[in-house]
């Protein structure tokens, strides 16, 4: 193992950054906003895919171009060999932080819905990007709540035993210290949240 690292140290020693001449600026300026993620936390079932693609309709209505990287979804793709180890799920969102980092800086709006549990690993994707390009919702619903909507019927295969270190039943969910929205899905109508996030997010666009 010390060899392969001493290896991978020598080959990255090689590697050095290209810098082009066009950048994130000239991009941001090109489609006429600023880029950056809009990052949905929040247990299975509290709201984060719908609200995402909600808030994606809304913007893209206004001529502003968004992708959705959505947790399921990248799970059959990019993140295919990633199991739901403690482990595992870090480096889910390692990778999803990187791969907002190029679509960000592509001057592309990202949407992301992954349930992200650990506050580390967020702030991790936080630090990553540059200052006010991480937007964290805190989609809030309380896991009784979830587990009764159970919309694609997980929380019961978590209860079966079928699903292990599920979060919210043997694996924790840790709340977002300082988010810069809310979205209180217990209390609040779907309609009423799209539209508060939406005229929250519209602020964020000016150049």
């Amino acid at each position: 193992m010390k060899a392969l690292n001493r290896c991978f140290s020598m080959i990255k020693s090689h590697i050095i950054p290209q810098i082009h001449s066009t950048s994130k600026k000239d991009r941001n300026k090109l489609l006429g906003n600023k880029s950056f993620v809009v990052w949905f936390t929040g247990l299975s079932g509290s709201g984060k895919s719908t609200l995402a693609n909600n808030l994606e309709m809304k913007l893209n209505n206004d001529g502003i171009l968004t992708y959705i990287l959505d947790g399921d979804n990248i799970r059959h793709g990019l993140n295919k060999d990633l199991g739901f180890s403690e482990e595992d799920r870090k480096e889910n969102i390692r990778r999803i932080g990187e791969v907002s980092k190029l679509m960000i800086d592509s001057g592309i709006i990202v949407l992301t819905a992954f349930i992200s549990p650990f506050r580390e690993d967020r702030n991790t994707v936080r630090k990553l990007l540059g200052d006010n390009e991480f937007l964290e919702v805190y989609v809030k619903c309380p896991v009784e709540i979830c587990e009764e909507r159970d919309v694609k019927g997980l929380y019961k295969k978590a209860r079966g035993g079928e699903i292990k270190h599920f979060t919210g039943i043997d694996s924790p969910y840790e709340d977002p210290v300082n988010p810069e929205f809310i979205l209180d899905t217990e209390n609040t109508s779907l309609e009423k949240s799209s539209e508060d996030l939406y005229k929250f997010i519209k602020k964020k666009l000016s150049i």
